[in-house]
């Protein structure tokens, strides 16, 4: 029975954990580019009174052994980088991914990446994310354009009144072997680490990377519904893990009643 209190707590431990990684992704339902993220358990170790196999008088093998658990614990909070739906703003900084690969920005002289691609200019005309942090490699818009280009392949012209064009280059994109394992510093920025595995730079549609779609943004991959869902499963959860508390409690207080 005391064993149970504290298995029973473990779980009610995890399911506010659970619930606090659900409540993050609804918080950012309108957040762009964000990718939710899941809560994965595992189970703790177990007390092993009768090992499977073990030998009887008879010379007989236990058929099953006999394995106390002790609980549960939140092993991961795994990022789901999914393609989130595509919102058509027609705003000419705006830009969506189709497929895979990030954005550079550097921020504090230093590289970090994102999916994010609501851009503005600065007043050099500098385009940079919405904290003023700049793309990467760096595109000015000078101050005679007009109108700015972006086609699929991440070719981007800022064309005059007249048409012609007086400013020319190319957005790159990076990605990750394993994206789940990037670090999410927030602000809508990641930084590779070792579990993810070094950024591979390349073209937009060349060599596995993701296309880009101009005037659209890529909006969270949350789903309403299914974070809702979630929430009830894990609040009913909480419930149980309660009860049993309860249940141990009342059966120690039976216990202790016995002599009376």
């Amino acid at each position: 029975m005391m064993r149970s209190l504290y298995t029973a707590a473990t779980g009610m431990i995890g399911q506010q954990t659970h619930l606090d990684v659900i409540a993050h992704n609804l918080a950012n339902v309108n957040t762009t580019g964000f990718k939710k993220n899941r809560a994965e358990f595992e189970d703790l170790i177990y007390q092993t009174h009768k090992f499977a196999g073990t030998e009887t008088i008879g010379g007989q093998q236990v058929p099953v052994g006999i394995q106390i658990g002790l609980g549960t614990k939140v092993n991961s909070t795994a990022k789901i980088h999914t393609q989130g739906d595509y919102n058509k703003t027609d705003s000419p900084l705006d830009m969506a991914i189709e497929g895979e690969g990030y954005f550079r920005v550097i921020r504090n002289g230093e590289l970090y990446y994102t999916r994010d691609g609501s851009w503005k200019t600065n007043s050099d005309g500098v385009i940079v994310t919405q904290d003023g942090n700049p793309l990467d490699p760096e595109f000015v818009v000078p101050e005679d354009a007009v109108h700015l280009e972006v086609d699929s392949a991440g070719f981007i012209t800022a064309l005059d009144q007249r048409g012609n064009a007086v400013a020319e280059g190319r957005i790159e994109l990076s990605r990750f072997i394993n994206p789940p394992g990037l670090f999410s510093l927030g602000y809508n920025l990641y930084q590779p680490t070792e579990a993810s595995g070094p950024a591979m730079d390349g073209n937009p549609g060349e060599e596995g990377f993701g296309s880009i779609a101009h005037g659209f943004l890529e909006m969270s991959n949350v789903e309403v519904v299914s974070e809702m869902v979630n929430m009830i499963v894990a609040q009913r959860a909480y419930e149980m893990n309660s009860k049993a508390i309860t249940t141990s409690d009342e059966m120690l207080s039976i216990a202790n009643n016995l002599k009376r």
